[in-house]
């Protein structure tokens, strides 16, 4: 079975495009009666689509992987892991399950990535490369923007998944405002400034709708 499509888009770190590879692949194989189960990468599959942010698609995966191969690849179950608690909006959880099991070099880095936390892994040259891309720290930093105008310090870590000194320092880089004494952030907004054009005739339409107004 002829892995590199997927194999290279792990090497040039386009995560986001492997859950469709891996689909892809899956009907391929299946429209030709091939029987891959054993040998099909199941967990990085479904870190594609927990990466991608398709939890539905996760958990239809996960459902449908026969339960033998589940029992057999520890690195599955702990990827589904991660799924579980972003379904269940467990986010503390989901940095625990993250930390919680040793990935294998494959794996490894799209975890790193989709975690936001900066991960060794050895590239061809057997160099040591640093990766790090868009993240779930910063979708969780701008959950907390869009859901709260003051938040303490320890929800602030517990969302990041970070201790409380490094949260602090990430949010205060962001321009929030701490309140040593209450252990109170205050939530700077970032401010949105949109270009509005007027159409022509909507002006003259407002024009005419004044006019009348005064007469």
């Amino acid at each position: 079975m002829d892995f590199s499509p997927l194999t290279d888009a792990i090497a040039s770190r386009f995560y986001d495009k492997i859950a469709d590879i891996c689909d892809n692949l899956m009907l391929h194989v299946a429209a030709e009666g091939i029987v891959f189960q054993c040998e099909w990468p199941y967990a990085i599959h479904l870190l594609g689509h927990i990466y991608a942010g398709d939890i539905n698609s996760a958990r239809f995966l996960w459902k449908s992987i026969p339960s033998e191969i589940k029992d057999s690849q520890p690195e599955l179950i702990a990827a589904w892991r991660i799924g579980q608690k972003l379904w269940t909006r467990d986010y503390d959880g989901v940095y625990e399950a993250i930390r919680g099991f040793n990935w294998g070099p494959q794996t490894q880095p799209i975890v790193a990535a989709f975690s936001g936390k900066s991960a060794y892994c050895s590239s061809a040259a057997g160099r040591d490369v640093t990766v790090q891309t868009e993240s779930y720290t910063k979708k969780m930093f701008q959950l907390l923007l869009d859901a709260y105008s003051t938040i303490s310090v320890q929800d602030t870590a517990l969302f990041l998944g970070m201790s409380e000194d490094d949260a602090t320092k990430y949010v205060l880089q962001e321009g929030w405002i701490l309140d040593s004494a209450s252990r109170m952030f205050t939530v700077k907004k970032q401010s949105i400034v949109a270009e509005q054009k007027l159409d022509p005739s909507k002006l003259q339409r407002l024009t005419e709708y004044v006019f009348q107004l005064e007469h």
